[in-house]
């Protein structure tokens, strides 16, 4: 059974057959969702919405275009909601395989292989340099343009910020660069909420500078809702019209097109901002004073950690002695089994993975 892990991380079904136990008496840490929510006012949304459940939505979401575009101030034909950034990645996937490659910055988020796979477009690697992701200084462009194979002006780039495993945020200045070398470039900001707004390095409002750019964003991270599956793409209208006439019709149930009003919810925003900037650098002190721990420095809701022993070792340990669940990095090949990712959680969750680790490593 410990053998037939999953690739993606909060799988509890699989994590408590390993643990012997309930998958509500684990704590996971390999899912970078806010313990937060979800908002009152995300659950107040979904109970007003259950009686839209007799009918069909709308399949052009008229309504929840509307909200999506009204909160990042643009038309509602500039946006596009899907069931989650998955569904949106697919059709990104979809574009990028017209182009001679398709470039990737590694170690990536596994759901860009598998759109990408889809369509059988011609993936490029870009690694990333470990040793410059510790320190957290990086030279995205140079990383970037230096290991091109291809006239950038034929490729796509696929990327996202904050960047998933590392949590490293790339400048705005080196992303807009890099729009004017690509054909295409697909953005994922899936994590970008979790940055506080006046350090976000978000694309959106250059959006209409850029032609070749797509954006994909997530609501079910910050809010906590990843089973409502609620993403959305914002791009120029002749991206997303292509796409809306790909996918199905009602991609986004009426549960979760209802519970797009936590966008307003300011308060909720508030206390994430406030409740991460606490948490996530105490959790990375106390990671980093445990001997054969190396946390790595980020600005999303995850920290990337180093690990001196084996990490399957280590996540079965942990599952079945303390009911703790992390994130295994053996699917991202380029990170192997002496990695592991853990979400920032409330701080006695995150104090309760320091001394489970602590009691494994010394």
């Amino acid at each position: 059974m410990f053998n037939n892990r999953p690739h993606h991380g909060g799988n509890l079904a699989w994590a408590a057959q390993v643990a012997g136990c309930s998958p509500f008496a684990l704590l996971d840490f390999s899912a970078s969702i806010s313990p937060l929510g979800p908002p009152p006012s995300a659950i107040a949304a979904i109970q007003d919405g259950l009686l839209q459940l007799a009918q069909y939505p709308d399949p052009q979401y008229a309504k929840l275009r509307q909200q999506l575009a009204q909160h990042h101030h643009l038309a509602p034909d500039w946006v596009l909601p899907g069931n989650g950034a998955a569904e949106l990645l697919t059709w990104a996937g979809r574009d990028l395989a017209a182009l001679e490659a398709t470039y990737l910055l590694t170690p990536a988020f596994g759901d860009y292989g598998r759109s990408l796979r889809a369509f059988a477009a011609h993936q490029q690697a870009i690694p990333l340099p470990l040793t410059a992701v510790a320190s957290g200084k990086i030279d995205w462009l140079t990383v970037v343009t230096q290991g091109l194979m291809h006239d950038p002006a034929r490729c796509g780039l696929l990327l996202n910020t904050p960047h998933n495993p590392t949590g490293l945020l790339m400048p705005l200045s080196v992303l807009e660069t890099l729009l004017s070398l690509f054909r295409l470039v697909v953005v994922d900001e899936a994590f970008m909420d979790f940055v506080i707004p006046s350090e976000q390095q978000s694309l959106i409002p250059q959006i209409a500078r850029w032609p070749n750019l797509i954006i994909v964003r997530s609501l079910t991270k910050f809010y906590s809702l990843p089973g409502l599956r609620l993403g959305y793409a914002i791009a120029q209208p002749q991206h997303l019209k292509r796409w809306q006439q790909w996918r199905d019709p009602w991609s986004v149930n009426a549960l979760a097109a209802a519970a797009v009003t936590v966008l307003q919810d300011h308060d909720f925003q508030q206390r994430t901002w406030q409740w991460l900037g606490e948490a996530r650098p105490a959790l990375f002190q106390e990671l980093a004073a445990i001997p054969g721990v190396h946390p790595l420095p980020g600005r999303a809701n995850y920290l990337l950690v180093r690990c001196d022993r084996s990490v399957t070792a280590l996540q079965q340990t942990l599952l079945q002695r303390d009911r703790i669940l992390i994130r295994d990095c053996l699917s991202f090949p380029e990170l192997g089994d002496r990695y592991f990712r853990v979400a920032v959680r409330l701080p006695e969750e995150n104090e309760r993975l320091v001394d489970a680790l602590r009691r494994v490593m010394t």
